[in-house]
């Protein structure tokens, strides 16, 4: 077996950018996103760009992907120690007005995908028997309800599930946990961040203030290394104190 690697899907933007350069130094990666050029921008950054592997995949579609990343994996000998699925897209919309397109959209990047790739990564004949451990960002939102949020959260609250099942169902080879962040910018929602009213209102709930994206890397960080060896089927809350205050979402 050669170097192990870390991959991290949703790895063009947002946390899943910032946790890739923040691991670049010490691990080997597979950087995973549906965006090519966003992806080729993010690996000639890292830390010796030669050393990291692009899987460029829409994980909205379902269909294949096993078999895709099992090619992708096999032929290039790469074996996956540690999966971090940053893929994410969020959306509000009232119950009363919801569409299956949009439930279907959420849940097959935020969760579903997410199940057909651990289900790869735990087979022996892909990944050898390398797993050691996954880590899946989930929201603070799957805690705290909010009027439009239904869909998002629940989806999100299926990742926190899933994550607590595998846990026990892939011990002791397996660690398996979830990181809860609280409202920090990203691509995602920086059309909020534009408004003067809603970071005031995020500073106000989170004691700690407004959070970064390296925040969560370094929690990511943490659960993948040894250091968390007696650690699994945990939500680990990254929000500066938010979730502490019981406040709603605005």
């Amino acid at each position: 077996m050669g170097h192990p690697y870390t991959f991290i899907t949703g790895a063009g933007s947002g946390f899943g950018s910032t946790i890739a350069q923040h691991l670049a130094p010490s691990r080997n990666l597979v950087v995973a996103d549906v965006n090519a050029d966003r992806l080729e921008t993010l690996r000639s950054t890292l830390n010796q760009p030669e050393k990291h592997h692009s899987w460029i995949r829409d994980l909205s579609c379902l269909e294949g992907l096993g078999n895709d990343l099992a090619s992708f994996m096999v032929p290039a000998g790469i074996e996956v120690d540690h999966f971090v699925h940053c893929a994410g897209v969020f959306g509000i919309q009232l119950i009363r007005g919801v569409n299956m397109e949009f439930v279907n959209h959420l849940f097959n990047v935020n969760l579903f995908s997410a199940m057909e790739i651990v289900r790869v990564l735990t087979q022996k004949k892909v990944n050898k028997n390398s797993l050691k451990s996954i880590t899946f960002i989930s929201a603070i939102g799957s805690r705290i309800g909010g009027k439009g949020y239904s869909i998002y959260a629940a989806s999100k609250g299926a990742v926190n599930a899933l994550s607590l099942s595998l846990a026990v169902e892939l011990a002791p080879a397996v660690r398996v946990n979830a990181v809860l962040p609280g409202t920090i910018e990203t691509e995602m929602n920086k059309s909020h961040f534009a408004e003067p009213e809603f970071v005031q209102a995020m500073q106000a709930i989170h004691p700690l203030g407004l959070g970064r994206p390296e925040d969560v890397a370094s929690a990511v960080d943490f659960l993948a290394s040894e250091r968390a060896r007696w650690i699994t089927g945990q939500e680990i809350v990254v929000d500066g104190g938010r979730f502490a205050r019981k406040s709603p979402i605005l």
